[in-house]
């Protein structure tokens, strides 16, 4: 037996891995089931299939506020669902079924397990977040009628509501990846992201859109980032709300991770 054949062996007797090698395994594993590519494809029709009919039905006498570019985007609402679902899923399933204690006998370091599960859907989720951007918004302006109100790259502030259309999905799959670890209960972690999302927003609202506490919400944060020609008031900048967003996401992974490290299995 070579050297380096011995220290392989070793090496997953003990759970040595490094980043890499766990970042391949959870790929594996997320590749493997077919919640990955169900919610996947949820996030694909909800996104260019919103953008084609509301092309389609694009007003003939747009009021001075309408976005074009926004209105291309209206399929976040469940793009943002789909990812948030997968992000819990990732993650949940293995506790639900009992496997996560067999991934933690190969890796004991519980932390290095969910930053390669977070490694593995941050590059999942951002490559399609951004690619079905792209596509929902050529699929809106494709679909609009000759003469009406359309809108292109180059115009001021398209090409930054087109990337942030892209970010802020795969950062609500992490926060649902992070509250999976918390919760460890696939439906109490979808509900979780599910109030975080549409609830609060809901419960706020009567007090307001002036209210302070509003313009931190990631649904507002994201109303505010994706348009490109009618800010909402009194909200954050673009900048600072994708701050903000990747603030949640680092907090809800580092809660998680804290509650994986403390918890048996």
């Amino acid at each position: 037996m070579t050297t380096a054949t011995l220290n392989r062996q070793t090496g997953r007797a003990t759970g040595a891995y490094g980043i890499t090698g766990v970042a391949r395994m959870e790929w594996r594993k997320l590749r493997s089931v077919r919640s990955t590519w169900w919610t996947l494809a949820a996030f694909a029709a909800g996104m260019t299939g919103l953008a084609i009919l509301l092309g389609l039905k694009a007003p003939v006498h747009p009021g001075p506020d309408f976005d074009p570019t926004e209105d291309g985007f209206s399929g976040l609402a469940i793009g943002q669902l789909a990812l948030g679902t997968l992000g819990v899923l990732a993650l949940s399933t293995e506790f639900t079924s009992g496997s996560i204690r067999a991934t933690f006998a190969a890796v004991p370091r519980r932390g290095l397990v969910l930053a390669a599960k977070a490694a593995v859907l941050t590059a999942v989720t951002l490559i399609a977040g951004e690619v079905l951007a792209f596509a929902a918004f050529a699929a809106r302006q494709l679909a609009v009628p000759h003469g009406l109100a359309h809108a292109t790259l180059g115009q001021p502030g398209v090409l930054r509501a087109i990337l942030m259309a892209g970010v802020y999905p795969a950062l609500i799959a992490l926060i649902g990846l992070g509250l999976a670890a918390l919760i460890r209960h696939t439906a109490g972690a979808i509900a979780a992201v599910v109030g975080v999302v549409f609830v609060l927003p809901l419960i706020l609202l009567p007090f307001g859109q002036q209210n302070p506490a509003m313009k931190f919400l990631p649904e507002i944060i994201a109303e505010n980032s994706l348009t490109a020609v009618k800010p909402v008031a009194a909200s954050l900048s673009p900048a600072a709300g994708l701050a903000m967003l990747c603030l949640y996401a680092a907090v809800a992974l580092a809660a998680g991770g804290y509650a994986m490290a403390c918890r048996d299995a």
